[in-house]
């Protein structure tokens, strides 16, 4: 037994005390770091308080992250843009081979533009096959380009165009400006007098300067009827579709016309709608 005040007591009272000094030392030995604004740095880890004392989710051991903003895509150029990019940069490469005929630079253009000439070969057969399986875009229906074809669509049009012009000069009559002086008119004068006559049509024949006509006998005097038609100056021959249903004019044509031509613009004018033949 260890009488209290003995030797052995007090060296036991001074091994005790530095147990617990000892245990003490992490608490008192690590200040808190403070950062530039005077408040502790939760970020550094004790490894006290974080390891042995697991304080909870409440207390940050590491500084949390500030979640990172998801980055946005960069919204893809436009269609036009992208084939505008390939034509400049085609161009940039065939100036470059110019300008400076390398073999590299050369080789660079040719390739390029040989996946331009795939691309571009790929858009046409894409079309065709388009156009091949959807009737409603093929123009080739309507106004055939195979000699067969046309053939067959241009007899169709001759017998259609024949039809109307027969039946035309119940409706409409043509009137027809000349001049005595005029080269062009005594070319043109057997031509309108012979569609005419083959398709019932009246012409009045109109003299621009006062001379007569050699194949139009039954003429009048131009007293301004050129003039409320709004023709173009003096310009002879010309010849106008007069509608007696609606009295309005149809200038048909000025200068030498075939009678296939003229016959053709006729039956345009007045059965056909705009667009149709193209």
């Amino acid at each position: 037994m260890v009488r209290p005040g003995s030797r052995a007591c007090r060296f036991r009272l001074a091994l005790l005390s530095l147990s617990v000094a000892l245990s003490l030392a992490p608490i008192a030995a690590t200040p808190a770091l403070a950062s530039p604004d005077g408040v502790a740095d939760p970020s550094d880890d004790d490894s006290f308080y974080c390891g042995q004392r697991h304080l909870g989710t409440w207390f940050y051991c590491s500084k949390p992250k500030p979640e990172e903003k998801a980055k946005e895509a960069s919204p893809l150029p436009s269609a036009t843009a992208q084939l505008d990019a390939v034509t400049a940069e085609l161009r940039e490469l065939k100036a470059k081979a110019i300008l400076d005929p390398s073999e590299e630079n050369i080789e660079s253009y040719i390739r390029f533009q040989r996946a331009q000439l795939d691309r571009s070969s790929m858009f046409a057969d894409m079309w065709q096959r388009a156009v091949w399986q959807h009737p409603d875009l093929d123009y080739t229906l309507q106004r055939p380009v195979s000699t067969l074809g046309k053939r067959e669509w241009l007899d169709d049009r001759k017998e259609s165009r024949d039809q109307t012009l027969a039946a035309l000069g119940h409706r409409y009559g043509l009137f027809y400006f000349f001049a005595q002086s005029c080269g062009a008119c005594e070319i043109f004068s057997p031509i309108l007098k012979s569609v005419a006559d083959s398709h019932n049509i009246h012409v009045m024949a109109v003299s621009t300067d006062g001379g007569p006509s050699s194949v139009f006998h039954n003429y009048v005097v131009d007293s301004g009827q050129r003039e409320r038609m709004g023709l173009h100056d003096n310009v002879t021959p010309a010849v106008v579709l007069f509608d007696s249903e609606t009295h309005k004019t149809i200038p048909v044509g000025y200068g030498v016309m075939a009678a296939d031509e003229l016959m053709d613009r006729i039956y345009a004018l007045v059965a056909t709608q705009p667009g149709k033949d193209f």
